[in-house]
């Protein structure tokens, strides 16, 4: 298959989870909590699998700050073809990753109408950051915002002892 195929099929898929989850959420009275909990595990499973078979060849990183590096270059460009686009810290346990231009919101970045929409989808990308940071022995809280469609940022937040 090629990698145009597998993105379109993975796209279908993360948008089907989401529509899904939220669809379920309407019928069944789940709450908006329950969801995004649901799809934050999601990602959190992709994550910790992608992140323990990517790294089987790795060096062992130095510090906390090669971690983030790693997971920002090859994480990252094994789930959404593109490394992220910036990646800043305050050196004491907290960082920022952007991404100008989410694969998911590029389709939805041609209106404004969408704007709402978009956060339901950083949910799975919150738990893969997060899941691939904890096969790797970070355990950390990752949130996500919408700055702007077609970008987005997470924030990462290293809880220590």
């Amino acid at each position: 298959m090629t990698k145009v195929a597998e993105d379109v099929l993975f796209d279908f898929l993360h948008m089907e989870s989401v529509r899904l989850l939220y669809d379920k959420q309407d019928n069944e009275k789940f709450s908006e909590d329950e969801v995004t909990s649901k799809l934050e595990h999601m990602g959190f499973s992709t994550g910790y699998r992608l992140a323990e078979r990517l790294s089987r060849e790795s060096l062992r990183f130095s510090d906390e700050l090669e971690l983030l590096k790693y997971v920002c270059k090859v994480v990252w460009s094994a789930v959404y073809r593109k490394e992220v686009d910036n990646l800043r810290t305050n050196h004491q346990g907290f960082y920022v990753l952007h991404d100008n231009c989410f694969r998911f919101f590029a389709a939805m970045s041609r209106g404004k109408q969408y704007l709402q929409q978009a956060p339901k989808y950083l949910s799975f990308p919150c738990g893969v950051v997060r899941g691939a940071l904890a096969n790797l022995g970070v355990q950390c809280v990752v949130t996500a915002e919408v700055t702007g469609l077609p970008a987005c940022k997470f924030q990462v937040q290293v809880q220590r002892g």
